[in-house]
């Protein structure tokens, strides 16, 4: 029997417990431990029937994980932690600040050949998915646009920005393609849309006992980097009402090309995904990756990758064989 795929989590938020289920949905993983900043005693005080192990000891399992999937985020967390375990281990991210994606390579690159380490950076889906569905869409129609539309569903980085307002106790935000674009560019047009055009923001807040709902109203539709360039409402609930209608994570999104062939021939490419839980599936894409980074590395492969660099049959657990005759 082939020996299981040894995998260890960096970070137990959202996404680290929605890799740990996904490990569990792959009968040729297990998990080993899970890497925190934590005192392992306080999460181990939760009664999980999971290894935990502070950060700072988590080069004593080089030799005890095959590939370490990276769950922190993109903002403080990854851009310190992947390079760091990149010359220890085999690892997977999902770095999604799109910018700063070729800088981040470069360091994990780095860091990854000084160790003979694999590294699978910003996986997801998008960056990830996505990224792979405008590659495939734009190579076979050079002639032609690509649009991609996030939502509808609830935008952590959005949602915190509504919380640090003052007198607002809690909020979340929903980011929501206009249905109008979609329908023009599903129609074979192309159209250019400003950021305005695309996608409208819904934001639910519950306001602190006493506080300037209006003020609360104007700090978020003028705030810029965040809804100042979008149309965007804000619905004033119950603590209760949030929790009981809003406490769930659900994403999704589209990637659209619309191209012509031939003398003119209209044409369109179309990826999307609606999410119920944006973490636990997310998790699932990693894992899958995961899988890649063990393969590849089993070839003798090192350094950094991207979703562009790794063959698709390498995320599958099945045979080259069983999927020429499944799937092909």
């Amino acid at each position: 029997m082939q020996q299981k795929i040894r995998i260890g989590i960096v970070g137990y938020g959202n996404l680290g417990r929605g890799v740990r289920e996904a490990i569990s949905q792959n009968p040729d993983m297990e998990l080993v431990a899970v890497f925190s900043r934590r005192d392992p005693k306080s999460l181990e005080q939760r009664g999980e029937s999971v290894r935990f192990v502070h950060m700072a000891d988590a080069e004593r399992f080089r030799e005890d994980i095959d590939v370490m999937i990276l769950c922190g985020g993109s903002a403080t967390d990854l851009p310190e932690q992947t390079p760091q375990l990149a010359s220890l281990f085999h690892t997977v991210d999902s770095f999604d600040t799109h910018a700063k994606i070729p800088e981040f390579y470069d360091k994990v690159n780095t860091a990854a050949l000084l160790g003979g380490r694999l590294s699978v950076i910003s996986t997801g889906w998008d960056p990830g998915l996505f990224s792979m569905n405008r590659l495939l869409a734009e190579s076979i129609l050079p002639e032609g646009k690509e649009y991609t539309f996030w939502g509808k569903g609830v935008s952590q980085g959005h949602s915190d920005a509504i919380r640090r307002i003052p007198g607002v106790r809690a909020g979340v935000q929903y980011t929501v393609p206009v249905q109008a674009a979609i329908d023009s560019i599903r129609s074979g047009e192309t159209p250019e849309l400003k950021t305005r055009d695309k996608h409208v923001r819904d934001c639910y807040v519950v306001a602190e006992e006493g506080a300037d709902e209006n003020a609360i109203r104007e700090a978020v539709v003028s705030m810029p980097n965040y809804f100042a360039d979008y149309d965007t409402s804000v619905t004033f609930i119950t603590m209760e009402e949030l929790q009981r209608e809003h406490s769930g994570m659900p994403h999704g999104g589209f990637v659209i090309r619309s191209g012509v062939t031939g003398s003119g021939t209209k044409q369109r490419i179309e990826f999307g995904l609606e999410l119920e839980s944006n973490p636990e599936f997310t998790a699932s894409v990693l894992v899958a990756y995961a899988r890649a980074a063990f393969r590849l590395a089993a070839e003798g492969q090192v350094g950094a990758r991207t979703v562009f660099d790794i063959p698709l049959g390498h995320l599958s657990p099945k045979s080259p064989e069983e999927l020429r005759k499944e799937l092909l």
